[in-house]
């Protein structure tokens, strides 16, 4: 979640709301249907207190995708649904990249501000020594003479 507080009367795609005969009605699938493959675990609703399916618009949605897959794709039921966990495991693999990219992107920003901290304590005073290279060249020094004026 962002940190913010949710409205509690807020539906999202993820609120269940629909019983199995309105999903059943959504879907175009026979409740008999829902209930097998709830029993496969390709789609699961959540329940209520009584145990009754409540199907959220992404359930509707997965189950019209394990319709398509069955009836237009020719996939079995065995298939779709390791298509689906493979999906699953896709989009926490995504999240999870895109968290250690956050985490990186933080971690270098922060590595920024120290490097920028350190070049700001640097004493300006100082000049960086280089090593004088030593020869065996002699050097004499005679001074100039003065003219005598007349």
């Amino acid at each position: 979640m962002d940190g913010r507080r949710r409205n509690p009367y807020e539906l999202t795609e993820e609120t269940p709301v629909y019983v199995i005969s309105v999903a059943a009605q959504l879907s175009g699938l026979h409740p008999q249907t829902l209930r097998q493959y709830d029993r496969l675990g390709l789609v699961s609703p959540d329940r209520t207190a009584g145990r009754g399916r409540r199907y959220s618009a992404r359930d509707i949605e997965q189950l019209r995708q394990v319709q398509q897959l069955s009836q237009d794709e020719g996939i079995n039921l065995a298939g779709i649904k390791r298509i689906i966990e493979l999906e699953n495991q896709v989009a926490a693999l995504q999240a999870r990249v895109a968290e250690l990219e956050d985490a990186l992107d933080g971690a270098a920003a922060a590595m920024r501000q120290r490097e920028a901290a350190v070049h700001a304590s640097y004493r300006r005073d100082l000049v960086p020594y280089q090593e004088v290279q030593q020869t065996s060249a002699l050097v004499v020094w005679r001074p100039k003479r003065q003219q005598q004026s007349d």
